[in-house]
C-alpha cells in the first residue's frame, strides 16, 4: 500500500514538473486583449522597445505593442493621475481652461516631466506651444479640458519605427524619443494654428536630413502630411495642424550600401565612357588625315576638346575615388583642385557647343571671327583655371566625407570642404551653362521641325531622323546632366542620373559616327548640323 502511494505520489510530481516546464515564462511582447497600465505592467512592456529588434529570436506582436502605448494616453486623460515619472515614459495631464488668453508653452527637456513654462521664464530647448485657439475652438460648452502631454522613449527595436524605416538601414527615429499631445474628448485635426514643437540636436552631419513626421494610426507608419519642418544648425522646429504622437526622423541623404552602389556604377560608366572618347579621339585624327573637311571646320575640333576634357575628367575621377583620401592635406587638395578643374572644363565646353550651335542653325549669317577656334580654346581651358585659383585661394578644396547613421563613413574622397564655395563654383557655374545649353537646344529643335522637309509631309522617317539629330545635339550640351535637379525626388532618381550621366563618352562616340563616318554622304547631310557645319564654317585659322 506504502509502494502504491509513494508511485501515485512520483506520479503526480511527474506530470507536475512537466507542466511547469513546458509553460515557460511569460513573453510580455505578445500582450493580451485587454492590458493593465499598473506600474508593474509598464515597465515588463517598456522592455519590449530594445527586445523586439528585427534579429532578434523573441516573438513580438509590434501592432498590439504600438496600440498599448497610444491608448496609454487616452488612460492617463480618463484617469486622475497628474505627472508619470518613469526612465521610458514621462508625462504631464492638466485640466486647462477653454478661455486661455495666450498660448501656452511647456518644457519637453528628456529627463524631466513636461512642465508649464511661465511668461517670464527662458524657453528651454525643447519645448511644444500649443496655441490659445486650440481651447477655443472646442465643441459644447466646456469651461475646462483635460491636456496630456507624454515623452516616450521607444528604444532601439521595431516598435514604432514603422516598415519603411526598417528597410532604409539608415534612416532612425532622432534619440529614439516620440512626443505625444491629446486633449480629452477631442479629435484635434485640421486645426486653424498649428502646434510648434521645438526639438534640439546637435549639428548634423552633411548628408542625413531632419524631417518631422506624426505616428500614422491607421497605417502604422510614419507620415508628414500636415507637418512642416523648419530646419536650424542645432534645432528643428515641426508646425502640425493635428494633435498626435510627434517625432523627428533623422534620413540619410546617402547611406553606405547606396553610396557604395552608386560608386561602382559610376565607374563602370566612366570607364565605359573612357574606352568610347578614345575610340573618339582616334577616328578625329584618322579623319583629320583622310577628309579634307576636317582640316577646315570648328565643330569636329570642339567635339574633340569636349571628348578630351570629358575622358580627362572621368580618368580624375577614377583616380580619386580609387585612391584613399589619407595621406598629405597637400596631395588631397591637389586631386580636389584637378578634380574641380576638369569638371569645370567640361561645363564649359558644353556650353561652348551650345554657342557654337546657335550661331550655325539660329543666327546663320555673319558669324564671322577671326581665330575663332583658339578664342573658344582659351575660354573654354582658361576661364576654369580661374575659377579654380580663386577656390584654392579661400581654402576650398579638402577631404568630403559621407556617413551613415552610426557616424561611419559611407564615403570619403577629395572634394570641397566648404560648402559656399561648392554651391557657387560648380552648382551655380553649371546651371549658367546648363540653362544655356537647354536654351539653345530648344530653339534649334524648333528650327529642325520647321524644316520644310519635315513639315511637308515626307513620311515619319524624316521625323526621326530629326529626333535622333535632337537626342545627339543634347548629348554634346549636357542635357543628361540636368537629371541632377531630380535628384531630390528620390533615390531611383539618383541611380538613373549616375547611369546615364556617366555614359556620356558613349553618346559622343555614337553622335561622332554618325555624324562623320563617311560612309554615305547623306548619313551627314540628314543630321542637320553636319550640312550647316559644311556650309558656314568660321574657322580662319
Amino acid at each position: 500500500m506504502a509502494t502504491a502511494r509513494s508511485l501515485g505520489l512520483l506520479f503526480f510530481l511527474l506530470l507536475t514538473s512537466d507542466e511547469q516546464i513546458t509553460e515557460g515564462p511569460r513573453n510580455v511582447c505578445l500582450l493580451k486583449e485587454n492590458p493593465e497600465y499598473a506600474n508593474f505592467d509598464l515597465n515588463d512592456t517598456a522592455q519590449c522597445f530594445t527586445k523586439c529588434e528585427q534579429s532578434a529570436d523573441i516573438s513580438c506582436d509590434v501592432g498590439n505593442l504600438q496600440r498599448y502605448w497610444l491608448n496609454y494616453e487616452y488612460y492617463l486623460l480618463e484617469n486622475s493621475l497628474e505627472t508619470v515619472d518613469m526612465p521610458f515614459v514621462k508625462a504631464l495631464i492638466q485640466n486647462i481652461s477653454t478661455d486661455v488668453s495666450e498660448d501656452l508653452l511647456y518644457s519637453l527637456m528628456p529627463s524631466q516631466i513636461p512642465r508649464q513654462v511661465m511668461q517670464g521664464e527662458d524657453q528651454p530647448a525643447d519645448r511644444v506651444r500649443l496655441p490659445k485657439s486650440l481651447f477655443g475652438a472646442l465643441p459644447g460648452n466646456r469651461f475646462a479640458v483635460r491636456l496630456a502631454i507624454t515623452i516616450l522613449d521607444i528604444g532601439s527595436g521595431n516598435v514604432f519605427k514603422g516598415p519603411k524605416l526598417l528597410e532604409d538601414k539608415g534612416s532612425r527615429v532622432l534619440n529614439n524619443r516620440m512626443v505625444g499631445l491629446s486633449v480629452r474628448h477631442m479629435n484635434a485635426i485640421g486645426l486653424s494654428e498649428p502646434v510648434e514643437i521645438t526639438f534640439s540636436h546637435q549639428r548634423q552631419p552633411p548628408n542625413m536630413i531632419l524631417t518631422c513626421v506624426f505616428w500614422d494610426m491607421a497605417k502604422g507608419d510614419w507620415d508628414s502630411h500636415g507637418c512642416s519642418t523648419e530646419l536650424g544648425d542645432e534645432r528643428t522646429v515641426c508646425r502640425c495642424d493635428h494633435l498626435t504622437f510627434f517625432a523627428l526622423l533623422l534620413r540619410p541623404i546617402l547611406d553606405q550600401a547606396t553610396a557604395q552602389t552608386l560608386t561602382r556604377i559610376s565607374q563602370a560608366g566612366c570607364a565605359v565612357s573612357m574606352i568610347f572618347l578614345a575610340f573618339t579621339m582616334v577616328l578625329y585624327v584618322t579623319f583629320r588625315f583622310s577628309l579634307q573637311r576636317f582640316k577646315s571646320e570648328d565643330a569636329p575640333k570642339i567635339h574633340m576638346a569636349l571628348s578630351i576634357s570629358l575622358f580627362l575628367l572621368n580618368l580624375t575621377f577614377l583616380i580619386n575615388v580609387g585612391n584613399s583620401s589619407q595621406g598629405p592635406s597637400a596631395s588631397c587638395w591637389v586631386r580636389a583642385a584637378i578634380f574641380h578643374y576638369f569638371l569645370l572644363c567640361v561645363f564649359t565646353w558644353m556650353g561652348l557647343e551650345a554657342f557654337h550651335l546657335y550661331l550655325l542653325v539660329i543666327k546663320v549669317f555673319n558669324t564671322y571671327f577671326g581665330h575663332y577656334f583658339l578664342k573658344l580654346s582659351l575660354l573654354g581651358w582658361g576661364l576654369p583655371v580661374l575659377v579654380v585659383i580663386g577656390a584654392g585661394s579661400s581654402n576650398s578644396y579638402g577631404v568630403y566625407t559621407i556617413r551613415n547613421q552610426e557616424n561611419r563613413t559611407s564615403l570619403e574622397l577629395c572634394w570641397f570642404q566648404k560648402e559656399p564655395a561648392l554651391y557657387a563654383t560648380v552648382h551655380g557655374y553649371f546651371l549658367v551653362t546648363f540653362l544655356f545649353g537647354a536654351v539653345v537646344l530648344a530653339l534649334v529643335a524648333w528650327k529642325i521641325f520647321t524644316l520644310p522637309s519635315v513639315t511637308a509631309g515626307k513620311g515619319p522617317g524624316q521625323t526621326w531622323k530629326s529626333v535622333l539629330t535632337i537626342l545627339g545635339l543634347s548629348s554634346l550640351v549636357g542635357m543628361t546632366w540636368g537629371l541632377a535637379v531630380l535628384t531630390p525626388l528620390g533615390l531611383s532618381t539618383v541611380y538613373v542620373f549616375t547611369l546615364l550621366n556617366s555614359l556620356q563618352g558613349l553618346y559622343i562616340f555614337c553622335w561622332f559616327i554618325i555624324l562623320y563616318f563617311p560612309t554615305k554622304s547623306t548619313t551627314a547631310s540628314s543630321s542637320g548640323t553636319a550640312r550647316l557645319d559644311q556650309a558656314h564654317s568660321m574657322s580662319q585659322e
